[in-house]
């Protein structure tokens, strides 16, 4: 029986226990349920941040691949099929425009020369002697006539000859540096036959692509920077030519530019990197890029108009690791809201906390 008065004891005090809990809970939450609408952690508008819109330089930052190429490279070949007889070709040299290169076989079109030259010679005595029985009605004017068709015939053979032995010479087209040749003297040469590469190295030019949407910004004159891989400085160049038309597959437009100067690290062939600044304004209206809200078909920020938050609708432009550029919706001066923004809602009054302006 003293057991059962025990346990009954302990219950009860266990029931008392839990029941002193429960009323303590309810004592401590009280202020929070008493504090609605007009308790004290809800009176007042939302404090945020803003941000002061001001005008300030802004572009568009692009870097494209690129190429370094000489300014003119040709393939030597010949125009005829020949032996060489004679080659002049020192590999990684310069050479002038008209230097002789190649000199193929030609002693057979030299003899075909000489012996039309020394027809020519007879024919030219023999309009001498029929002038003179003209003068006297010894020859007729046909003959003496055809005479003469026959010398300005050989004339002709001789300057055909002379055309074929010229052929027979190949010579540099232009000053440039002669690569590596292909044949050795005694080779025999046909049309197809690559002799070697000349390339015009005193002046480089620069190839890259950029893309469709600023093709419209790329003109003749425009200045280029780039540098080239394990390139220790940066250079310039100078756009000569843009392609006519769009490449439909790549939606990419070619660019040709002249290196503005020499340096030992700019080698022909070598990959470049192209930076180009395009779409620069000066007096762009930036602002930070966390303000902007999107929504199903546009974009809006909350603007600062007395004391209350107004949703303006905004079109953005050119964007960087931090800014945006507003095309329209904004003027200079606006302040607009940068911090709780999913907490403001339409035509409600906020309070500014902390105010930024650009640096």
């Amino acid at each position: 029986m003293l057991d059962l008065k025990r346990l009954k004891s302990l219950f009860h005090l266990s029931l008392a226990l839990v029941l002193f809990s429960i009323l303590v809970g309810s004592c401590k939450k009280k202020p929070d349920a008493m504090a609605g609408p007009g308790g004290g952690r809800q009176q007042g508008p939302p404090e945020v941040d803003a941000f002061v819109v001001s005008p300030h330089s802004i572009s568009d930052k692009v870097e494209v691949p690129g190429s370094l190429l000489p300014f003119e490279e040709t393939q030597i070949k010949a125009e005829v099929s020949g032996r060489v007889v004679q080659l002049n070709i020192m590999e990684g040299t310069l050479v002038k425009r008209g230097d002789l290169l190649v000199k193929l076989f030609d002693a057979d079109l030299r003899a075909q020369l000489h012996k039309l030259e020394v027809q020519l010679q007879i024919a030219e005595k023999t309009i001498e002697r029929q002038r003179e029985l003209l003068k006297i009605s010894g020859i007729s004017q046909q003959d003496f006539d055809l005479s003469s068709l026959s010398a300005d015939n050989l004339k002709a053979d001789i300057e055909a000859i002379r055309i074929a032995i010229a052929k027979t010479e190949i010579r540099a087209p232009y000053d440039g540096k002669v690569g590596l040749r292909n044949i050795s003297l005694g080779s025999y040469l046909s049309p197809s036959d690559v002799i070697t590469t000349l390339r015009q190295v005193s002046q480089l030019k620069l190839e890259f692509s950029v893309p469709e949407k600023y093709a419209q910004n790329i003109g003749k004159g425009y200045v280029v920077k780039f540098r080239v891989d394990a390139g220790k400085s940066d250079h310039k160049a100078t756009v000569m030519a843009t392609e006519s038309s769009v490449d439909q597959s790549t939606r990419t437009l070619k660019v040709r530019a002249v290196v503005n100067a020499l340096d030992n690290e700019l080698v022909p062939g070598v990959f470049a990197k192209v930076n180009l600044q395009l779409g620069e304004d000066l007096k762009a209206l930036l602002v930070p890029s966390q303000c902007i809200i999107p929504a199903a078909r546009t974009k809006q920020i909350i603007v600062f108009r007395q004391d209350t938050a107004r949703f303006t609708v905004v079109q953005t432009g050119i964007r960087d690791s931090a800014y945006v550029q507003i095309l329209s919706g904004l003027k200079e001066g606006d302040t607009i809201v940068t911090s709780g923004l999913m907490a403001v809602r339409p035509n409600v009054r906020i309070k500014l906390s902390k105010i930024k302006r650009f640096e």
